[in-house]
């Protein structure tokens, strides 16, 4: 027997112009089967659509669907083994941002998480750049109300936002525009809105058009409240058209 219900991943949300930010909509789908998953991105998650969350009890996969199409699919995991790096001073994320490359050039400037053409209030303004021309990536970050639930923490599917784009920066092809193709989040802890966070992401390894990148999300006494892996894919090209 299945379990299926419906989300729908809203035009704010968006990474690319006309599809979901990937780690918001990796967090939505977690949310909605209600335990921490490894999410593979299929294709595009369109926005403003029904989109189907279906589970299988006697098969330890959720699937999110447009209709007959897969969009991505999850299996359960609860912890990354991961090392991370130590963080920053939240002053020091906050002038390494200053020279953030996506003020110069943006393959997505809209996007949600770091697009620097989104408003304070309107997108999460998370933009990672190196520290001291190293190889971790930092930003600053203060989550606005409209991120958190009634206990004014921020809500999951945020943390899961706030977890994807550094690393997209650091692997160093952002240029390039490669998309999610797979991402696990682990949140141990939601942080408070206006808490002066830090997030760094790291480039942990690559492979042809595949780049692997490690992202933490710190508190503002330095404590790690989140981390994450993520797959990065540079997309093909092929006669004008690009796919993964």
């Amino acid at each position: 027997m299945t379990a299926s219900r419906h989300i729908i991943i809203g035009r704010r949300f968006c990474g690319p112009p006309e599809s979901g930010n990937g780690g918001y909509t990796c967090g939505m789908l977690a949310a909605a089967a209600g335990t921490p998953l490894e999410v593979r991105l299929i294709r595009p998650p369109p926005l403003d659509q029904p989109l189907e969350v279906r589970e299988d009890p006697e098969n330890p996969q959720v699937l999110l669907l447009h209709g007959d199409e897969l969009v991505a699919s999850g299996r359960p995991k609860k912890t990354i083994d991961l090392a991370v790096p130590e963080p920053p001073a939240y002053a020091e994320a906050l002038a390494a941002a200053r020279n953030y490359a996506g003020f110069r050039e943006h393959a997505y400037p809209t996007c949600f998480v770091c697009g620097p053409e989104r408003v304070r209030g309107d997108g999460m303004r998370i933009f990672a750049a190196a520290i001291g021309g190293g190889d971790v990536f930092a930003a600053p970050w203060l989550p606005d109300q409209s991120l958190a639930g009634s206990d004014h923490k921020v809500l999951p599917e945020f943390m899961w936002a706030a977890l994807d784009c550094p690393g997209y920066f650091a692997t160093g092809a952002h240029a390039r525009g490669p998309l999610l193709g797979q991402f696990v989040a682990q949140v141990d802890r939601r942080v408070h809105v206006n808490e002066a966070c830090v997030v760094i992401g790291w480039l942990v390894g690559r492979e042809g058009r595949k780049h692997y990148a490690g992202t933490a999300v710190f508190d503002e006494n330095g404590e790690i409240c989140a981390r994450a892996y993520a797959t990065w894919i540079e997309l093909k090209r092929d006669k004008g058209d690009a796919t993964l």
